[in-house]
């Protein structure tokens, strides 16, 4: 298995195209043709991470954080970012970085939070804009059904809980071709008329080039006639935050108590207490001071997040229990999760879990 491979397979879960345009995600160091002789999974990547992929026969690193996330303009090994670099580069490690992508995603960061402290009915915090396309194409009636089930075998046509989704327009299509064409239905030199269907799908962004093959493969004409559009729709299954409730309602004491115990921090940050019970919650894993308006507009009793400066809490007003129970704290399950995920996807390597602590903030 190439590295090319495990990145594919990773962009299968939480695509690369969903992370924030601010974000310095993929393979950051290394060949995408590299034999993967096994994979150490960190939350963020550091030399002695990089000592331990070493250690255990790893040639490729799949952190969350970014080690390059705003550039190098040299690697002199004055800092831990270039030192980082320079020990992989001689000990041919490859580093690749999910960041945002995951946090983007329905299964990522977000949910294992929500998995920690039981959360159910979830919804996502905040959708993100611009991942729903549409494709129109116009198909002779005879092939409808062929190119339509071979879209939806792509993976289009899916909207929320349902798949197969469709929508057939019955109608008259005329084309002409000239000396260089070669049509399957018809002359060159002479319009011809057919009854087509217009099949019209939505699909997700990342998913385009594979709509695109299969509408490529199964069509019959020489020259395919279709359009492509982006939806202004929100994404239910894509985007940052989640949303989900307790099964019991706890008071904010209890709640406090409970996030610390169940996400093992040493403090828990939080807005002055209401005398108000906990039932709705939301998450946002690292830093998401930026979500606090959206948090409250859900309703919901608590946020619970990580990065809050003194002035954040003061928008708590009356309304939400804020909860900073640290950056990572908040994020540090995300490896458990990418190793279950790597290695029900994998068998013929290794898949580690790095041992080692990459939090640098110590509770005294």
């Amino acid at each position: 298995m190439k590295v090319q491979d495990v990145i594919q397979i990773l962009d299968d879960f939480a695509p690369l195209s969903y992370a924030e345009d601010f974000d310095n995600t993929g393979l950051l160091v290394g060949d995408t043709n590299a034999s993967v002789s096994g994979i150490l999974v960190t939350l963020d990547t550091l030399e002695e991470v990089v000592d331990e992929a070493i250690e255990n026969n790893c040639n490729l690193i799949v952190s969350f954080h970014p080690i390059i996330f705003s550039g190098l303009k040299k690697i002199t090994g004055k800092t831990y970012v270039e030192r980082v670099v320079q020990k992989a580069i001689k000990n041919d490690i490859n580093i690749f970085a999910i960041h945002t992508a995951l946090d983007n995603s329905w299964n990522g960061v977000n949910a294992m939070i929500c998995e920690k402290l039981n959360l159910v009915n979830r919804n996502v915090l905040i959708e993100k804009e611009g991942t729903i396309k549409k494709l129109l194409t116009f198909v002779p009636k005879k092939d409808a059904s062929a190119v339509r089930e071979a879209l939806f075998n792509a993976g289009g046509g899916e909207i929320g809980n349902y798949n197969n989704c469709s929508f057939n327009i019955t109608g008259e299509g005329s084309f002409k071709g000239n000396e260089d064409s070669n049509p399957t239905i018809g002359k060159k030199g002479e319009t011809h008329f057919e009854e087509e269907i217009q099949i019209g799908i939505t699909f997700q962004k990342h998913k385009e080039s594979k709509i695109l093959k299969a509408l490529f493969d199964s069509h019959p004409y020489e020259e395919v006639a279709y359009e492509i559009t982006t939806l202004e729709n929100k994404n239910q299954h894509v985007g940052i935050g989640m949303i989900g409730e307790l099964s019991d309602e706890l008071s904010e004491e209890r709640f406090l108590k409970f996030i610390k115990e169940t996400m093992k921090t040493g403090c828990v940050r939080h807005s002055s207490l209401q005398n108000k019970k906990i039932k709705k919650v939301a998450v946002l894993g690292g830093s998401g001071s930026f979500a606090i308006k959206a948090a409250k507009a859900a309703g919901v009793d608590a946020y619970v997040t990580a990065d809050l400066k003194y002035h954040d809490f003061f928008t708590a007003g009356n309304s939400i229990l804020l909860c900073d129970i640290g950056h990572y704290e908040s994020e540090q399950y995300t490896k458990d999760l990418l190793v279950s995920f790597l290695t029900k996807k994998i068998s013929n390597f290794a898949i580690v879990l790095s041992q080692i602590n990459t939090n640098p903030i110590s509770y005294f």
